[in-house]
């Protein structure tokens, strides 16, 4: 995982899974919109998951 997509992560978060699919892309908005912290943490679970 790269410095830019950390940091993406930390303050966008669904910028940071736009790769990942539309579900990553939705539900990570969806909890960024109710909060900066899990919306922030479910990108950087998605991010560092080695099967996707």
């Amino acid at each position: 995982m790269s410095l830019w997509r950390v940091l993406l992560c930390v303050f966008f978060p669904p910028l940071a899974v736009l790769d990942k699919g539309c579900g990553s892309i939705l539900i990570v908005f969806i909890l960024w919109c109710l909060g900066w912290i899990p919306g922030t943490i479910a990108a950087l679970i998605i991010v560092n998951n080695p099967n996707r």
